[in-house]
């Protein structure tokens, strides 16, 4: 293991070739314009985090991803996610996993990027929409747990995930610089550079970050397939007219690669683009008070293959090489306004998306040994989604103490098939849903009741939340197609519609801040996939089907001061279903987790101790689960133990470092997926994929 500690800037900053805007950055950072700082250009350091969140009300959790935390800064989305209590990630190994919240995936997370959606391309989600933003590289993260909000788009049964970026304005000609370099076991080395020049009249932003690791060592020292690379460039250039006005334009481009050990192939290229313009418009009058609106484009670009991060097996489905290509090209609008009046206040506006997948793959001639590669053939579209949304959502500040907040959603969505056949060589068919086009009608909608207790410092809630979700391409295009006279997702699939109870208490004293949420709910036509073998032997065949699932659980949290330098925090999250179709318990449903974080901080240092607990769990469902993970079996509980420090070398300069794992456990996470035969493991005796053993990292925070 080895700690890297970068003490020279001028070294550890400079960018690779993967940057393509790294000359834009560079001049930034060096101007004199960047470097005049103006006065409220400063920017405090802040603390690192120890466990979870902070929650602006019982049901909503708001955090700066820029914030440091234990475990070691997160490779993407579904990595920061999983810090949160209540979320959880279906492993693949060292980077790419696809997040989990109370035991829901997929598109019940409405995952969102400035407002936009970034829709992987995988069917097999090997590039879930986290896996394509960098969490640094953000100023808020907001999740809005349940069905309680109808404002971000169809779908989000389980949560709204808001990723987005809020340039604070500029009060006078000036610019501000923040970063980060880091270093760890495993050859883990991330740089990352936020950089902005602006006066009152508007502001150019350039975002930059580069990431890498090499494969990891478990607790028994066993090497796990994980290495990863990742970089990501973004520029925002905002006008603001005036104080009440923003037009800002924005552009972005990433790739990367991961290498996994649970899956048949790896991930050789993540590319992704990025368009957006939106206008905001605020104190236009006193009843109509505020306009806002945007449009997007976000294409993603995937290339999986079996021989660039690994040698080909030499037997079964993987023994030669292969490749396959996948994109998706998101195109979405949205215009909101709100209107004022007395305690009420009204959001209500428009919103649509269309999104176009098409693949394409290499081929092996077996009689001669030649490899064509996937680029030499045409484009195969397959499925093309749309979806148009009406909207509304209502607060009623009844008193001083009490509100009422509801909202209404009416979706109209649709997708054509454009497949021609289904199956391949000898199994190759005509598609019976070749050019059919299927479309519903979603509406969905809350009400939530909130009061502020009178003399405790405290605020209850409870809010019943419907939400209709249309089956997303996972769960229309990525089942085995089966049999001739088989009936097809596109035919028989419904859409999912849950019906669910969110209640919980905030209380907030000087010392203490405790908060609880939890949920019970319904879900008919659940969407669930059932595994089994396939035709050719070590070949798994999947099959999507309807269901009834009652689930329910929560979050418990608590951070209590002992005195103006120790701090402890604390998190509990439980998440329970069942299959009441089949009387069985719900498949890939997280364990019971708690956390236990104690603090100390002075003024220019401070250290933390975090103790994560998680049990086993016993309630599964084998073969069974969602278009990613499935039951393998029972899974054993584990507990971590985790230290960090950190010093303040100068008011804008922060050095920290780490160790997790720190008695280098040897565990698996219950979420997960199993080890496949290209990495010495079979398919019909699985194996959980190893998580890392002890970790050391450190850090260099700066912020001019």
């Amino acid at each position: 293991m080895s700690v890297l500690i970068c003490a020279r800037f001028s070294g550890a900053l400079r960018l690779s070739a993967p940057f393509r805007l790294a000359p834009l950055c560079a001049v930034m950072l060096c101007s004199p314009l960047a470097l005049a700082l103006a006065d409220d250009a400063v920017s405090e350091l802040p603390p690192l985090v120890i466990t979870g969140a902070s929650h602006r009300s019982p049901l909503t959790v708001v955090t700066d991803p820029k914030q440091p935390r234990q475990p070691v800064p997160a490779a993407d989305g579904a990595d920061y996610l999983k810090t949160i209590p209540g979320f959880n990630a279906i492993r693949n190994g060292g980077a790419n996993g696809d997040p989990v919240f109370r035991g829901m995936f997929g598109s019940r997370l409405n995952i969102l990027m400035d407002g936009g959606q970034m829709l992987g391309a995988c069917p097999n989600r090997m590039d879930a929409p986290t896996a394509y933003l960098a969490p640094e590289n953000f100023d808020q993260l907001t999740v809005i747990k349940g069905p309680q909000s109808v404002l971000w788009g169809p779908g989000g049964s389980a949560a709204t995930i808001l990723f987005e970026r809020d340039t604070e304005p500029f009060n006078e000609l000036g610019g501000r610089v923040d970063g980060s370099i880091l270093g760890g076991s495993n050859g883990r080395f991330d740089r990352r550079i936020d950089a902005t020049a602006g006066s009152r009249q508007g502001y150019l932003r350039v975002l930059a970050n580069q990431a890498q690791a090499d494969d990891y060592r478990d607790g028994n020292g066993a090497t796990v397939p994980s290495r990863w690379a990742k970089w990501n460039s973004d520029v925002l250039l905002g006008w603001t007219p005036d104080d009440d006005s923003l037009i800002e334009l924005s552009g972005g481009r990433g790739d990367g690669q991961a290498r996994y050990a649970g899956r048949g192939m790896d991930g050789s290229q993540f590319l992704r683009e990025s368009l957006g313009l939106r206008f905001r418009k605020d104190n236009i009058g006193e009843l109509f008070s505020a306009l806002e609106g945007q449009v997007y484009y976000n294409y993603a670009d995937h290339v999986m293959d079996n021989f660039s991060l690994r040698t080909p097996s030499g037997s079964g489905m993987m023994a030669n090489p292969m490749a396959s290509n996948v994109d998706r090209r998101t195109l979405g609008a949205r215009l909101v306004g709100t209107w004022t009046w007395q305690q009420v206040e009204l959001k209500a506006g428009v919103d649509g998306q269309s999104n176009e997948h098409r693949k394409r793959a290499s081929s092996f001639n077996m009689m001669s040994s030649t490899y064509t590669d996937y680029d030499q053939f045409a484009w195969d579209k397959d499925a093309v989604f749309h979806n148009y949304g009406l909207f509304g959502e209502l607060g009623w500040t009844v008193s001083r103490r009490q509100r009422w907040i509801a909202g209404a959603r009416l979706d109209r969505a649709s997708v054509k098939d454009y497949r021609q056949t289904l199956g391949s060589g000898m199994t190759l068919r005509a598609n019976p849903t070749a050019d059919d086009t299927r479309s519903d009608t979603l509406p969905s909608g809350f009400v939530r009741y909130e009061q502020d207790l009178a003399g405790v410092p405290a605020t209850v809630y409870a809010g019943l939340g419907h939400s209709q979700r249309f089956p997303d391409y996972w769960e229309l295009f990525s089942a085995s197609p089966g049999p001739v006279g088989f009936v097809q997702p596109m035919q028989s699939l419904a859409p999912e519609k849950t019906t669910q109870l969110d209640f919980g208490a905030h209380y907030r004293r000087a010392k203490l801040d405790a908060w609880a949420s939890a949920y019970v709910g319904q879900v008919r036509d659940y969407i669930l996939f059932s595994y089994g073998p396939g035709v050719m032997p070590g070949h798994t065949r999947s099959q999507a089907s309807n269901i009834d699932a009652r689930i329910m659980g929560g979050e418990l949290g608590a951070s209590y001061r002992l005195d103006s330098n120790w701090k402890t925090d604390a998190s509990l999250a439980y998440a329970w279903g069942k299959n009441s179709s089949d009387d069985r318990p719900l498949a890939q449903t997280p364990p019971l987790e708690a956390r236990f974080g104690l603090g100390y901080e002075q003024s220019d240092w401070s250290a933390a101790a975090l103790w994560r607990v998680v049990a086993a769990q016993n309630r599964v469902d084998e073969g069974k689960g969602n278009v990613v993970g499935k039951d393998f079996g029972s899974s054993s509980g584990f507990a971590l133990f985790s230290l960090n420090a950190a010093y303040r070398l100068t008011p804008e300069v922060k050095l920290s470092a780490g160790v997790d794992n720190l008695f280098d456990r040897h565990y698996s996470e219950h979420l997960n997926l199993a080890g496949n035969a290209g990495f010495g493991f079979s398919m019909d005796d699985p194996q959980a994929v190893n998580e890392p053993g002890r970790i050391l990292w450190s850090k260099l925070d700066f912020s001019f």
